[in-house]
């Protein structure tokens, strides 16, 4: 019997053609010169015009629909990858099963196109809005790309771009500008890695671990020395907004909220002197806590915003020193028509950050309502009045401006929030809609710049962030990367010595040190790392919540 013709060498025949249209580098010679291949070559040189050297190899199933195609000694293209428009490839270049090389597109030698890469050489037009897209034409530009180039999975490579040779592009990576020589790229749009031949570098995650041990060591040896260049022999002064160095009852209580973020009470302070005088500062008709020269009969003190910011500023520093207001806070025991017309006279569209501030008061007096005096009374309205007005585009409370846009909306989204839904452990009403607003909000004012790179608003992007995170995993990656950038700029901030400045252009103050230690823990604690933070915030920026049955 004559094996070659026998029913199995037939099967075994097939078998090997199909794994040769997604296993072409196992040709040998006699694939080469097979009838069938030569006949799909042969019929690509007249079509097109195609130059294809004699080890060049088409797997049957690929898909070839080319104005011009060159291809050099030892290149192949898979079954099922797509190739049309203007390509050339070099020597030993390979494009897989999936991929898809169209448009003008010239490869080197010891080019390898992974399965389901995009190599995009043209372009849509789209710029009259006017017109139907499929109607504006197409644009090419050309892709070049160099020697010795690896391709990965899935990598997308836009119309325009020069990839230099010796390059890696990681799996899928979107390459929107030029790649130099020798790099690894990586990322969406994709950006320099490092240099092959370069020492691989840590990770992101270790490298933000690193200077989260760094930064908490060099805090945790300096904060008695940075409480003592602000004690005064009857309290603590610091820089305020103004430049200017003054005492004030906050500076006390960030001095405190300092050292119990390190586990302990400032240096020489007297717990009890301390005591009798922050609740001395309490009303005892209203509950709320005004500074002394706040003190007028004329006003309102729920009009007062010293008066309710120490709500929390006194209230927590009270509770760190193991005790608490020695009155209940009635400002904030209001029926449900009363709530609501205070609620609804704040200036939601003008100054959202203020009327957000009003709330977290309002939540935080409820707080200590419960916690303190069993006084439960309108938690239920205001949530439900809370949920009421979300806007559900938004996520937020209150209107952009149009002199800052989302600004004051989040950071009154954080104000707000934080004496609310973050204290009591509530879901919040729209967390998506809420986290497309703060990472605009972020990106509008391109991650804050100059004197914008301000406690405040970093404060009030990273605790939005990790709040939502309670929620969702939703852009979870995008958070983390606004993490790592937040702390990976936190050491170079730090003042030896003197702790940080609220702003950048500003001089360090207690303000400054309590708020950027705060937020630097809140981005470790949105990346699962602060434990790795020296640093426990545990007054006002805590985020341990006591759930409504309290």
């Amino acid at each position: 019997m004559d094996h070659a013709n026998s029913p199995q060498a037939s099967v075994n025949e097939q078998r090997e053609a199909r794994r040769l249209r997604y296993l072409p580098w196992e040709r040998v010679a006699s694939d080469l010169s097979h009838p069938t291949h030569l006949v799909r070559k042969a019929e690509l040189r007249r079509s097109c015009g195609a130059e294809l050297a004699e080890t060049s190899y088409i797997a049957e199933e690929a898909a070839i629909f080319t104005e011009s195609l060159s291809m050099g000694e030892r290149s192949w293209i898979a079954g099922h990858a797509l190739v049309r428009g203007d390509v050339i490839l070099g020597d030993d270049c390979t494009v897989n099963p999936y991929a898809c090389v169209s448009g003008k597109v010239t490869c080197g030698n010891g080019v390898r196109i992974a399965s389901h890469a995009s190599i995009v050489g043209f372009n849509h037009g789209f710029d009259d809005p006017d017109r139907p897209i499929h109607r504006q034409g197409v644009v090419s530009l050309g892709i070049v790309i160099g020697d010795d180039v690896w391709i990965g999975a899935n990598c997308v490579v836009l119309d325009g771009v020069t990839i230099g040779s010796g390059a890696v592009i990681a799996a899928g990576a979107v390459v929107t500008q030029d790649i130099p020589a020798l790099s690894i790229a990586g990322g969406v749009p994709a950006k320099v890695l490092r240099r092959r031949g370069a020492p691989a570098r840590k990770s992101g995650i270790a490298d933000v671990e690193d200077q989260l041990v760094g930064l908490g060591q060099k805090a945790q040896e300096q904060w008695p020395d940075i409480l003592a260049r602000w004690k005064t022999p009857e309290t603590y002064e610091s820089l305020e907004a103004d430049g200017v160095r003054r005492p004030a009852i906050r500076h006390l209580c960030d001095a405190t909220e300092i050292a119990a973020g390190f586990g302990h009470l400032p240096p020489g302070l007297d717990p009890a002197q301390t005591i009798e005088l922050l609740q001395s500062l309490q009303d005892q008709e209203s509950g709320l806590f005004p500074e002394e020269h706040s003190r007028v009969h004329d006003k309102e003190l729920r009009d007062d915003p010293k008066a309710l910011y120490n709500v929390l500023s006194v209230g927590y520093a009270l509770e760190l020193l193991g005790t608490s207001p020695q009155h209940p806070i009635r400002a904030m025991q209001l029926g449900a028509e009363e709530l609501e017309q205070w609620l609804s006279a704040l200036p939601w569209s003008s100054r959202a950050w203020h009327a957000g501030s009003v709330v977290d008061a309002i939540g935080t007096a409820m707080y200590f309502n419960a916690k303190y005096f069993g006084i439960r009374d309108s938690r239920q309205q205001l949530f439900e009045w809370l949920s009421r007005n979300a806007n559900s585009v938004s996520g937020l409370w209150g209107e952009p401006t149009v002199l800052e846009g989302w600004l004051q909306p989040v950071n009154g989204f954080y104000r707000l929030t934080r004496g609310t839904y973050a204290q009591f452990g509530m879901p919040l009403p729209h967390p998506h809609a809420a986290l497309e607003t703060v990472h605009l909000n972020y990106r509008n004012h391109k991650g804050f710049v100059a004197q914008k790179y301000n406690a405040c608003n970093l404060l009030d992007t990273i605790h939005p962030l990790l709040l939502i995170a309670r929620q969702t995993d939703y852009r979870r990656a995008d958070g983390e990367a606004i993490a790592r950038n937040l702390i990976s700029r936190a050491p170079d901030r730090w003042w030896d010595g003197e702790g940080f400045p609220f702003a950048d252009g500003s001089e360090p103050s207690l303000q400054g040190t309590e708020m950027w230690l705060s937020v630097i823990h809140l981005a470790a604690d949105f990346l699962s790392l602060s434990d790795r933070f020296a640093f426990v915030p545990k007054g006002v920026h805590r985020t341990a919540t006591v759930g409504l049955g309290l």
